[in-house]
């Protein structure tokens, strides 16, 4: 049996697979969804409206979607996190199961969740296998690095805690918010700045971002250039490719312990030692999960971005 649904003004379909008579809903079905540029493969619940009533205990896997439940006011609901769920600061004080990229069955399950929420990319891809079979409602996210990828996120978060009504609003403030700041951001004078994102520099070997990342995706929404595009993802790039890329800035997540390093030492490599970027002593560092998460705070990290790299 299927039933059509709208996300926003977007049709999509769901099929009945099953039902989970604890919470009163069916379980997962896969969502091909179409229209924002590209397709998704979303893992959406079937009966999405039972979560308004049954409050299920909700994990949270991933940065942005746990920022999407706080903005949402519903993280009474919430009885455990990742790792990588660092905003709002209350979040941290709920238990962590672990990285996003390295969880545990043992420690997602020993949490006791009715619905987990998971960022795309949560893994091992073997344990995600395991707690689709487990008697748990299992939602992915799907990434994106675009102002409509974001609100599509807010969206399916509404739509998988039975909250579409919230999530409206906060779709409508949220892409209000993004097209003024890419609209500001867009209108400066000049050149592009061409900008490196460093994810990082250990033992002097840069490893850096190209296309098709959240860096790459947060530096256009600035205003900027990716410095690298000929490869996709983040991977260690020769000395002569950084050199040959000549950055006016180099872009880093604000870090501390072994993970970072000082301006100085970062300059002093023989692969940035002779770039615009090292001749102008341009660093910026900027909170991670704000810039690369593509979450509700997009709009404040494009607007800080393109301050600091224009000054507008």
């Amino acid at each position: 049996m299927s039933k059509q649904w709208f996300l926003g003004n977007l049709p999509f379909s769901l099929s009945r697979a099953g039902s989970r008579s604890a919470l009163g809903i069916s379980t997962l079905s896969t969502v091909m969804m179409s229209g924002l540029g590209a397709a998704f493969a979303w893992t959406i619940l079937s009966e999405s409206e039972a979560f308004a009533s049954a409050e299920p205990r909700v994990l949270s896997l991933g940065g942005a979607v746990t920022e999407i439940v706080y903005a949402l006011d519903e993280e009474d609901r919430l009885v455990a996190r990742d790792t990588t769920s660092s905003w709002p600061p209350e979040a941290t004080e709920l238990p962590d199961v672990g990285y996003l990229r390295a969880l545990s069955p043992e420690g997602v399950l020993s949490v006791g969740p009715d619905l987990i929420l998971a960022e795309e990319g949560a893994g091992p891809p073997e344990v995600v296998d395991i707690l689709r079979a487990a008697d748990v409602a299992f939602v992915s996210v799907p990434d994106g690095y675009t102002p409509e990828s974001v609100i599509a996120k807010i969206e399916l978060v509404g739509a998988a805690l039975g909250v579409e009504a919230k999530s409206e609003a906060l779709a409508a403030e949220t892409r209000a918010a993004l097209a003024d700041a890419t609209a500001q951001a867009l209108a400066h004078d000049g050149q592009a700045k061409r900008v490196l994102f460093v994810m990082s520099a250990q033992g002097g070997r840069i490893m850096a971002a190209g296309s098709g990342t959240a860096a790459e995706g947060i530096i256009t929404l600035a205003g900027g250039e990716n410095a690298l595009s000929g490869f996709e993802g983040y991977k260690p790039v020769s000395d002569e490719a950084i050199a040959a890329a000549a950055p006016d800035v180099v872009l880093m997540m604000d870090r501390g312990g072994d993970h970072s390093v000082t301006d100085a030492a970062l300059f002093a490599s023989p692969a940035l030692r002779t770039t615009p970027a090292a001749r102008q002593g341009r660093v910026l560092r900027m909170d991670g999960l704000k810039l690369l998460g593509f979450g509700p705070r997009t709009a404040e990290a494009v607007t800080e971005l393109s301050a600091a790299l224009y000054g507008n």
